[in-house]
């Protein structure tokens, strides 16, 4: 019997919904974005009553809604608009001279209050804790990676796909907007896991590639299964999440009924057609049964194996021989070609 190490507990009613929010950039100007994400926290720093200024102190997805977000701030009202703004242009220079000095470091001011840090690089997964600006050590941020979620969260005129990885003040994932720079990504620092949506005509190779970094990704080990837990990258730790990663899709990934069924994901192929990078997926039964593995190569001329990655329950990410779908075989499987591949 054949392991079949299953995917998310969505799984076992339909696929979840996992497309991105919208939102408008429009034609907010560089300036104005920098002026509200630098003068901003200044005037609240100097007591200037933030009545007006509502919205700017938490992450929202976008949209026309993103703009109007209004969350309540901590600070009081007090005085002094000409001295706060005097205080928020020496601020500026400062800034910019510090982030030029830190950036290889990964290190970055914060704007703003109660922002929220995330378990994984998606808006609306839970809070591990917040970014507030005036707390103690919490001024500024370290960030190894980040991930281009495909979905923009605008706060005022500042919007960003990016979600940083914090490895402190808190741990987890963290929208870039809430970071005081004028770009809408960290500067110099890498973007991984291929968040956002899959590009026309993306590469068979570079999917396998990604696939492969998860046999070591753990200090030299492989990443453990989980339905539950996601990885650094931001990806579920199960089998859909994995192929999720190794197609470049929106984290945490799609779950293996999405794989199967979403036209705009993947469309069905024969067995003589398989490519490497394309997917054998087993959609039927509930989380506990179905599965999905990443076709590499044909072992033989009578294609009676062939070497894939998996992502299986009880080991991990493995690249092995397998017959799933084959003649003998688990005939559940199906194969798909995804989209993304442009063929």
């Amino acid at each position: 019997m054949y392991e079949h190490s299953g995917t998310h507990p969505a799984d076992s009613t339909t696929p979840a919904d996992r497309t991105g929010g919208g939102g408008t950039g429009g034609g907010r100007s560089p300036l104005r974005r920098t002026v509200l994400r630098r003068v901003l926290p200044a005037v609240a720093a100097a007591g200037i009553g933030v009545a007006g200024f509502a919205g700017f102190a938490h992450g929202s997805t976008g949209g026309p809604a993103a703009a109007g977000t209004k969350l309540s701030r901590d600070t009081a009202t007090t005085s002094a608009t000409t001295s706060a703004l005097g205080s928020a242009r020496t601020a500026r220079a400062a800034d910019a001279g510090s982030i030029r000095q830190t950036a290889a470091a990964a290190d970055f001011p914060t704007w703003g209050t109660r922002w929220a840090v995330h378990a994984t690089a998606d808006v609306d997964s839970p809070s591990v804790g917040m970014i507030n600006k005036t707390a103690p050590g919490q001024d500024r941020i370290t960030a190894d990676y980040q991930v281009d979620t495909g979905r923009k969260v605008c706060e005022g005129s500042a919007c960003s796909t990016f979600m940083a990885h914090l490895t402190g003040p808190v741990t987890g994932f963290l929208s870039v907007v809430a970071v005081d720079i004028p770009q809408d990504r960290l500067p110099g620092v890498p973007v991984q896991g291929g968040g956002g949506h899959p590009q026309p005509g993306g590469s068979r190779q570079e999917a396998l590639n990604r696939a492969a970094t998860w046999l070591t990704a753990d200090n030299g080990a492989q990443v453990p299964y989980s339905q539950a837990k996601v990885w650094k990258d931001g990806y579920r730790q199960d089998c859909s999440g994995y192929a999720s990663m190794a197609l470049g899709l929106p984290t945490p990934g799609t779950n293996t009924v999405g794989l199967a069924t979403d036209r705009k994901l993947t469309r069905p192929v024969s067995l003589a057609e398989l490519k490497p990078g394309d997917l054998l997926i087993d959609a039927a039964g509930d989380n506990n049964n179905r599965h999905v593995v990443i076709f590499e190569k044909w072992n033989n001329d009578a294609h009676s194996s062939y070497t894939a990655f998996e992502q299986r329950g009880g080991h991990g990410t493995d690249h092995r021989t397998l017959t799933y779908g084959l003649p003998g075989g688990d005939a559940e499987f199906k194969p798909y070609r995804p989209v993304t591949f442009g063929d």
